[in-house]
């Protein structure tokens, strides 16, 4: 069995667009006829430049090659032109393709992949949900409305969740680091109570950021947001300085999480190293992959960490974090959207069902994706996948961060 040909489908989810402006798919094909599927998380680069890379990688360390030679795969990626240290763009396109041969073998072999990586040991994974607005509610006002995310807070659940993500504190701004503002506090202060008041102990709070604040503005943030208990605080800090975490979890109470811009093990060693991060967010198609990342969750293990498997992209990465979430035995959960385009592109082959996502027992990655549909969706923007805002705080207005949703492109 030999790897053939390589096609990348870039769709883009309709409105409302969680998951991102774009999702990157990859079609792998052996000579024999078996198709395999991976998607690539990766948006330093547009999609038509991020092609090329991916198309430049299946060529180069792949093509030609068993499939089965997943490990030869990621030292020619991890070692191409010299490097052998992470590269973003790069190990996303080499992810996606990654995703893709397990998904071919586990066909090949008539199992699913975590069949091929331990065996499963459990029959279903925690699944998580960010809050998005409900029917009655208008978008624009939702992010920065405690009353109204603690009404999509109990909803959720009522449909069977036990964990809500939501991020209250202000922009994601080139300007990195910053002091978040009074009122972004005082705000993330109100939706704290605001949701454990919806919820009581039937869930766990998780509080999102996206690497917003300096070290005294996230231990200042940490500290207020503290009493209601949240079960993690997201990446409150830049990924540029995986050190100073330790500091952040030593002057405040809340649990870190972080993982979702990091790639392969030299980045999460690092960040177990330096101590104080116990919960990890890789994104299986930014992070080096599905064997990469069950390497990670070893050497998480052998720290105390924790993984939750992050996604904020399409099904495929979905379909390969629950494989993935399957087989080891430091989950704590795994992230989910639910949307019409997440569900019909994979014809419903995974779901959360009362808080829960049944682990899939059918070959390879356990979906097919329609093509038809995605082609139907292409993406003609001009914008990355998700975009910081080129304004710094405002410390007189108000701050929001929209949830992800991508405005509509001009």
């Amino acid at each position: 069995m030999k790897l053939t040909d390589c096609d990348v489908i870039v769709t883009a989810p309709p409105a409302p667009g969680w998951g991102g402006r774009y999702w990157i798919l990859v079609k792998l094909t052996t000579d024999d006829g078996i198709t395999g599927w991976g998607e690539c998380y990766a948006s330093s680069v547009g999609p038509k430049a991020m092609q090329a890379v991916i198309e430049d990688v299946f060529a180069r360390h792949f093509a030609g090659e068993d499939p089965h030679r997943i490990e030869l795969f990621f030292r020619r990626a991890y070692s191409a032109g010299f490097t052998q240290r992470p590269d973003l763009t790069v190990m996303g396109a080499f992810s996606g393709l990654e995703i893709a041969c397990w998904d071919i073998l586990g066909k090949a072999a008539g199992k699913p992949v975590h069949a091929l990586m331990g065996g499963h040991l459990r029959d279903s994974v925690r699944a998580y949900t960010y809050l998005y607005p409900l029917p009655q509610h208008p978008v624009a006002p939702f992010w920065t409305s405690p009353a109204m995310a603690a009404e999509a807070a109990a909803d959720c659940v009522a449909r069977g969740y036990t964990a809500v993500k939501f991020d209250p504190a202000g922009p994601y701004t080139i300007f990195g680091g910053h002091q978040p503002a009074p009122t972004d506090i005082a705000l993330s202060v109100a939706f704290c109570k605001a949701i454990r008041d919806a919820v009581g102990d039937r869930a766990d709070l998780l509080f999102g950021t996206h690497g917003q604040f300096s070290v005294p503005g996230a231990i200042r943030l940490g500290n207020a947001i503290a009493p209601y208990d949240p079960l993690w605080y997201e990446e409150p800090i830049p990924p540029d300085n995986l050190l100073e975490f330790a500091q952040v979890a030593q002057d405040q109470p809340v649990p870190l999480a972080t993982g979702e811009r990091l790639t392969t093990r030299a980045e999460f060693a690092t960040l177990l190293r330096a101590g104080g991060v116990r919960i990890l967010q890789p994104a299986l198609g930014r992070a080096g992959g599905l064997w990469e990342t069950r390497k990670i969750a070893a050497m998480a293990e052998s720290f105390g960490a924790e993984m939750a498997p992050h996604l904020y992209a399409g099904p495929v990465e979905w379909a390969a974090n629950i494989q993935l979430a399957a087989c080891i035995p430091n989950l704590l959960m795994a992230e989910s959207i639910e949307t019409d385009f997440h569900r019909d592109l994979i014809g419903g082959a995974i779901s959360v069902e009362n808080g829960f996502i049944p682990v899939p027992t059918a070959p390879g990655l356990g979906i097919e994706i329609d093509e038809t549909l995605a082609r139907a969706h292409p993406f003609t923007g001009d914008g990355l996948h998700l975009q910081m805002q080129e304004t710094p705080c405002d410390y007189h207005g108000k701050n929001a961060f929209e949830g992800g949703a991508p405005p509509k492109e001009t």
